[in-house]
């Protein structure tokens, strides 16, 4: 068995570049990067990641869109997917968790062993 994979998708450059330095630091897993939903499940659908960190806001397709056809797919239907949003406002959580995220993060993230710590939980 290979290492496992961990698609970032995010259109913000600095937010991706920050969360790709904190992932590598973890060691042991390959990162991949996509920079909009669309991009997200091309990319998802080639690699098949064990875990995808998804920007809820972004254009093109936004990861609530993305999330809901992921789970639409046989490979991805039970796949971990973390959503990440800024600005997160009421109902943020619900609305990622009814399109099929397994998790919710707002950003900005201040506390990053918050990372870790699902990383670890979802992929042991």
């Amino acid at each position: 068995m290979g290492m496992k994979r961990i698609l970032v998708v995010e259109d913000n450059e600095d937010n991706r570049e920050i969360l790709i330095f904190r992932l590598r630091h973890l060691g042991g897993f390959e990162i991949l990067v996509a920079s909009n939903g669309k991009e997200a499940l091309e990319t998802a659908a080639q690699i098949k990641p064990d875990l995808i960190f998804m920007d809820l806001k972004m254009p093109v397709m936004d990861g609530l869109e993305a999330t809901r056809l992921l789970r639409q797919s046989d490979w991805g239907k039970n796949l971990p997917v973390i959503a990440i949003t800024a600005l997160a406002v009421e109902g943020d959580r619900e609305k990622a968790l009814d399109a099929g995220c397994t998790d919710y993060i707002p950003k900005p993230i201040t506390d990053y062993s918050i990372i870790e710590r699902k990383v670890r939980e979802l992929l042991g």
